[in-house]
């Protein structure tokens, strides 16, 4: 229900938001940030860079002629408040939920949305080549691509902006500096950022116009904007982005709306044949105090009480994964001084916050920058520690190059810890680990591992330190883990050993990873109906235990393979040996369960197990096809 705004009720779209007077544009922004507020304790959801970008999305679909002008959103995050102002309002308490809105900019979803994001440091080269493309089809039209100070510091990021500078080409960069990204930014460019917020002339930016232009003559301030170009070195030193080739602007108050108003609209009329940078301040989580307060905490959010701020505690009292795999990794590395842990900016999400605590100096967090995470990895394991990178699977396929160039082909022994492996829930098919399986398995000298449980993932977390031939990685899910009990002693796993979750004869299932769970619940409604599987936890993708699985196939005439990963992956493995073997003979049918050829939109994790077929029901009815029972 619409509560009773001013303005707002009456934004149906940004037009709307072009009818307003300066002034209401500030009661306007006011209420954008209270519906999102409201919204986001309902839904949950990315909700203190949003907060932090208000004034912001208000000003660029009131001075630009959205969609036609052509608005890029960097991952996403921050993407709220512009859903709210364009048509999406009504539907805004639908984020993350089956058939409802995205999380991130989503082109099916939106022409305001025109280019999809969810992954960092991607605008300013998708804005670029609308821009070029505009360009070479004589297409009038504005390109503004909006970027945060820790997607910036990301390697495409200054490939985008190289080519940008030299391409003669307009488009209009906001760099979004918020000091604030998921994890706090790391890196040079954090402290370059920094100096330049640090300069005093920041601070009364208006006057100090006044006073330079005022301090020259005439003549030369009638030079083709020789005082401006001088207030701009003068307020920054000369600027890393104006010798890339940008025209520099800022650093901006960006929830001063006025300010806003003019620097943008000057920056769309100027007639500068090139792309413009302009830097803005805001604050992440502005307006909504307890998000002010806590900016990593409000970052990412579940249902939460406004008037308290207090979030909604997962049903389960169980550990994640994440957090069993953090623990068991400290273990080893007090144990251990060659242990190190590697993070690419998601310290928290990794576990890696923990290990950290605990050794800082043996934890890296290199920034948004998987590719460099990986060779970075990869020289410190040369000189014979063993470091842990802990990245997640989406965000791996970043630096496959690195991992099969630098890592494999060398067969150095980094240790990858996949975190968000499989379907991932609310944040969609943009973050799902859908490929790991697939991508790793193919490449020679790797071991590639997948726990069904917790207890599994602590001995391959120790299989993992004791490795030293060649890279290795295991991969595990998003959520909490079973709650089984742990030894007083954690065993390492032999290479290749699958594990016999019981023994039957009527067909053969072969389990990778923590999708056993379903396939055990499968076993049981099987057994109602009077067959008898025999379940193997496979455990390895590569290599896989040959002696144990073709024994099995060898027992078994129906063989089904289950796994939550997509085509090419553990079945391919699976079937390459049967081949290999000559088993294909001995069996009547042989079928796979895994991810569906298409990219599951977002849901809670148990619907989309549903929807991909994985869980136990799908299971068990294959299995009935198999066999033929009636």
């Amino acid at each position: 229900m619409s509560k009773n705004y001013k303005f707002l009720n009456d934004i149906k779209f940004p037009a709307d938001i072009r009818k307003l007077s300066q002034s209401e544009l500030k009661v306007l922004a006011q209420e954008v940030r209270d519906e999102l507020i409201d919204a986001v304790s309902e839904t949950g959801g990315h909700l203190g860079a949003g907060l932090g970008v208000v004034e912001l999305t208000v000003v660029l679909h009131y001075i630009f002629n959205t969609p036609n002008d052509k608005l890029i959103w960097d991952v996403g995050h921050q993407a709220y408040p512009h859903k709210i102002l364009t048509g999406r309002k009504d539907r805004i308490r639908t984020l993350r939920k089956g058939g409802g809105l995205s999380g991130f900019t989503k082109r099916a979803e939106s022409e305001y949305d025109p280019f999809g994001a969810a992954h960092s440091s991607t605008s300013i080269s998708s804005a670029l080549g609308i821009a070029v493309a505009n360009k070479l089809s004589n297409k009038t039209g504005n390109v503004i691509a909006v970027i945060g100070d820790g997607a910036i510091s990301a390697g495409m990021a200054y490939e985008a902006m190289n080519n940008a500078g030299s391409s003669k080409t307009k488009m209009i960069v906001i760099l979004n500096d918020n000091d604030m990204s998921i994890a706090k930014p790391v890196g040079a460019m954090r402290a370059y950022l920094a100096k330049i917020l640090s300069g005093k002339l920041y601070f009364s930016f208006r006057e100090t116009i006044k006073l330079i232009v005022s301090a020259f003559s005439k003549r030369f301030t009638k030079g083709a904007g020789k005082a401006e170009d001088f207030l701009r070195s003068a307020m920054t030193g000369g600027t890393l982005f104006n010798s890339m080739g940008f025209y520099y602007i800022g650093p901006i108050e960006g929830h001063d709306i006025d300010a806003l108003i003019s620097v943008l609209k000057n920056a769309k009329e100027i007639n500068y044949d090139g792309p413009i940078m302009i830097h803005i301040k805001t604050e992440k989580g502005k307006g909504y105090k307890f998000a002010e307060k806590s900016t990593d905490k409000f970052h990412g959010v579940s249902k939460f009480n406004i008037n308290t701020g207090v979030q909604e505690k997962a049903k389960s009292n169980a550990p994640s994964y994440t957090k069993v795999f953090a623990n068991t990794l400290i273990k080893h590395a007090e144990k251990d001084s060659k242990v190190v842990g590697i993070t690419a900016a998601m310290p928290s999400g990794t576990g890696m916050d923990l290990f950290g605590d605990k050794f800082p100096s043996r934890m890296f967090d290199v920034g948004i920058a998987e590719q460099h995470a990986v060779t970075f990895a990869a020289g410190l394991s040369t000189e014979g520690y063993k470091p842990f990178a802990a990245i997640y699977s989406t965000f791996l396929q970043r630096a496959y190059d690195q991992v099969v160039h630098d890592v494999a082909i060398q067969k150095l022994p980094v240790r990858f810890a996949i975190d968000r492996a499989g379907l991932v829930g609310d944040d969609g098919a943009t973050h799902a680990g859908s490929f790991d399986i697939m991508y790793l398995s193919a490449i020679p000298n790797f071991t590639v591992m997948a726990p069904s449980d917790e207890l599994e993932l602590a001995r391959m977390v120790k299989t993992s330190a004791n490795h030293n031939s060649g890279p290795i990685a295991f991969r595990y899910p998003r959520g909490s883990v079973t709650g089984i009990d742990f030894p007083n002693i954690i065993k390492p796993i032999k290479l290749g050993q699958a594990r016999l979750i019981s023994k039957g004869e009527d067909v053969l299932i072969i389990s990778y990873g923590t999708i056993l769970k379903e396939c055990i619940i499968a076993r049981e409604l099987l057994q109602s109906d009077n067959i008898i599987p025999t379940l193997i936890d496979a455990r390895f993708a590569k290599p896989l235990d040959r002696e144990m699985l073709t024994n099995q196939i060898l027992s078994h005439k129906y063989v089904l393979t289950v796994e939550e990963g997509s085509v090419g992956g553990f079945s391919a493995q699976v079937t390459k040996m049967i081949q290999d073997e000559g088993l294909l003979r001995n069996i009547l049918d042989y079928k796979n369960i895994l991810l569906p050829d298409i990219f599951i939109d977002h849901d809670s994790q148990a619907n989309q197990i549903i929807a991909s077929g994985l869980d136990a029901k799908n299971i068990h009815k294959t299995i009935i096809e198999m066999l033929n029972v009636q």
